[in-house]
């Protein structure tokens, strides 16, 4: 063997392991028991032969209902794992149990084994089963109906369905029938399923809602974005399927929740392995769709499993959100959360430094750690039966690329209970995710020989908020208590010294506090307005305090990483014994607006050095332009199957022409993708875009519409939708 030669399996196994749900192997036919006389077999027309088989499996069918798939726009019978599902035989003549022997045969994968899990037969008498329970639950005439339940922890993935009669000569069985083919999900309804959630409305929110919100901004003003996650979409469960045969993924593991989620968390981003997305945080995104354009899951997920390639482009939601689609598709109950003010160290500690030159200036060069405005990543529930009781539930999985774990960009399954509790060793990766939660901030002086004094330690500032959608409300919930204990309490102490014991550095530095603090105010501002900054110093001391103050402004990427510096001022503050004095910082748009990159955010950091005492005092403040909204409407009285019509209206607030405009819009169950391109809007001008659409599906839903180019990101608009049933 050369030794450019691939990696084979070969002497290690005799098959080649099956990695591939979309392989597969046609079972023959007929099965001989032995070499046939001179004369061949004998006409087999006493024997039982199969006329036809009905999979049960249109929408308002029991097996679909009882399974709650009839919400997938799909011609196949899907089911979940645990319960019982029905199939109807046909025969040539009536079915005898006690001369008459078949099975229901199921296959999946390339080179199907009964102990490998991806061979199942299932018998209809009590006393021979297998892994998949089988009973006969009526037989009328020729007719059999056969009730199955397939075992709470098997293969997840799509099966091919045979059934086998035994005659004495050899088995023979139907031909593969593409129809015939079966999607077997995990089941959260399914109480010995590893996915089992014994809540309806979270079930509810996390398996079965198609539209989502996710939150962004910053955490004293929070913004949301609505997304269509689509997952009963046509085409979306084979391209979830898709990306785990594209993984390599052995089919005998795709029945592990924990393997699943850990492999997805790597698979949905292109870094190492041609993953689903291409992260892009550049704000050039001229070969492919802006992070902010997208207003749903079911484009990217059509274009990865046609095309075959990454798609172009993402940031930290839209992986969160297309990781959600792919969890909820499974059946494995998931929701996004947005983590407000993420750290993100570059050195594995508990620490986020930012240095200060000797005046107490930012030093921007040596500044390496960053903290994000908000991260968003995905968690899902399951049980952990690798580690001790009461770990399992809510687990986080990470699919944004940040930092590599095991080799690979991928981040997850961490128990949520473990992060709280402060057991960082437990797999996987709760390390690095305690840290985004619970790092401080700690400002350092460097001095000119090179030297670094710790002159400042925040220990609230990040992990400030977490959040999620509420079950079954469009409103937003508070999940920080499940990260972490209140600020300040003993139990928080004690979580923070035992990761520490974990080997997890904090900066122990007991500072006294500076008797002066600088507060910033919290500001709402729109893309293009002038403002003025506000600035107070309290002085807490009996005597006169001088400050020499830098406040420095930035447009920041909603990573931390900085644009651009657009203010820089440094005034000389005196503060009268126990008084408070207030400086105001002239802000122009024309200062802002030309260096603003998406998710326009400006960063004010405000720092000073009290001259009595040598003190320092540090205030940030993260500020989110509000962009313009689109305006969305819907024609009246919608019915499933009659068209309906959808109208955008959208006017350029500024005095410039906007150029390359993208609009998207959709709807869960209403109205797939759609997009129109717009190749200039001219300064205060209007357009209006109307498109016809015929609604699926009965019920409430809502249209979401973007707009995006390169001069103004993050451009939104929903309308409520209500469906009636069909007249009659």
């Amino acid at each position: 063997l050369s030794s450019s030669s691939p990696m084979t399996n070969r002497g290690r196994s005799a098959d080649p392991i099956s990695s591939s749900n979309s392989d597969s192997t046609d079972m023959p036919e007929f099965e001989p028991f032995g070499v046939p006389g001179p004369r061949g077999f004998p006409p087999m027309t006493e024997f039982l032969d199969i006329s036809s088989v009905d999979m049960m499996k249109g929408p308002d069918e029991s097996n679909k209902k009882q399974h709650r798939t009839a919400m997938f726009n799909s011609d196949y019978l899907i089911v979940r794992r645990g319960q019982e599902f029905q199939v109807r035989i046909s025969f040539n003549r009536p079915y005898k149990p006690a001369t008459d022997t078949f099975a229901v045969e199921f296959v999946i994968g390339s080179s199907p084994q009964y102990s490998k899990g991806t061979y199942i037969p299932v018998f209809p008498t009590k006393e021979r089963q297998s892994s998949w329970e089988g009973r006969v639950v009526d037989a009328a005439d020729l007719t059999v109906t056969m009730g199955v339940t397939p075992a709470a922890n098997c293969i997840v993935g799509k099966y091919h369905m045979y059934v086998a009669v035994k005659t004495p000569f050899g088995i023979r069985r139907t031909r593969w029938d593409k129809s015939q083919d079966l999607y077997v999900l995990f089941n959260p309804w399914g109480p010995d399923d590893a996915v089992f959630l014994d809540d309806e409305s979270e079930r509810q929110e996390c398996v079965m809602t198609e539209m989502g919100i996710i939150y962004h901004g910053s955490y004293d003003d929070i913004a949301e974005r609505n997304w269509n996650y689509g997952q009963f979409n046509y085409g979306v469960l084979d391209a979830c399927l898709y990306i785990m045969d594209r993984s390599d993924m052995p089919i005998t593991n795709r029945g592990d929740p924990m393997k699943v989620t850990r492999k997805a968390s790597a698979m949905l981003n292109s870094r190492d392995d041609d993953g689903v997305l291409v992260g892009n945080w550049s704000g050039d995104y001229t070969y492919g769709v802006a992070p902010t354009s997208w207003t749903g899951s079911t484009d990217i997920l059509l274009t990865y499993a046609s095309s075959k390639m990454p798609v172009s482009f993402a940031q930290c939601w839209v992986y969160a959100a297309v990781f959600n689609t792919f969890l909820r598709c499974l059946g494995i109950p998931s929701r996004v959360v947005t983590n407000f003010f993420s750290a993100h160290d570059n050195d594995g500690n508990l620490k986020t430094d930012i240095i200060l030159d000797e005046s107490g200036r930012i030093d921007r060069v040596r500044t390496r750690d960053t903290i994000w405005n908000y991260h968003c990543w995905n968690e899902c529930y399951m049980s952990r039966p690798d580690l001790p009781t009461g770990f399992g539930g809510w687990q986080v999985v990470d699919a944004t690329p940040q930092e590599t774990s095991d080799g690979m960009y991928r981040c997850g399954p961490a128990s949520v209970q473990a992060i709280k509790h402060g057991h960082i060793c437990f797999p996987f990766d709760a390390a690095f995710v305690f840290a985004e939660v619970n790092s401080d901030v700690v400002f350092y002086t460097r001095s000119k020989d090179g030297s670094l004094e710790p002159v400042k330690v925040n220990r609230t500032h990040v992990g400030r908020m977490v959040l999620t959608k509420t079950p079954g409300d469009v409103t937003r919930r508070d999940i920080t208590d499940q990260y972490k204990f209140p600020e300040g309490s003993t139990e928080e102490r004690t979580v923070l010294e035992k990761a520490e014991q974990y080997g997890c550095g904090r900066d122990k530095s007991d500072l006294p506090e500076a008797d002066v603090d600088l507060v910033l105010p919290a500001m709402e501002i729109s893309v293009g307005d002038d403002f003025e900054l506000s600035l107070e110093f309290v002085n807490r001391s009996g005597e006169r305090r001088t400050v020499d103050a830098y406040i420095n402004g930035s447009v920041v990427y909603y990573t931390g990483v900085t644009s651009s510096e657009f203010l820089f001022s440094n005034p000389t503050v005196t503060i009268e014994p126990n008084k408070s004095e207030k400086g105001l910082v002239e802000v122009k748009s024309k200062r802002y607006m030309k260096s603003l990159v998406e998710q326009a955010n400006l960063h004010f950091i405000a720092t000073g050095k009290v001259k009595e005492t040598g003190q320092i005092v540090t205030a940030m403040k993260v500020v989110t332009l509000h962009n313009p909204k689109l305006t969305v409407a819907v024609s009246n009285g919608g019915k499933v199957n009659e068209e309906m019509t959808a109208t955008v209206e959208f006017t350029n607030p500024f005095t410039f022409s906007l150029e390359g405009v993208y609009i998207r819009m959709e709807g869960p169950g209403i109205m797939l993708p759609m997009s129109k391109y717009y190749s200039l809007i001219p300064g205060n001008s209007s357009l209006t875009w109307t498109e016809y659409f015929i609604p699926q599906r009965a019920g409430s839903s809502r249209l979401m519409a973007s707009l995006d180019c390169p001069a103004l990101r993050q451009v939104y608009g929903t309308a409520p939708v209500t469906i009636g049933d069909r007249s009659l």
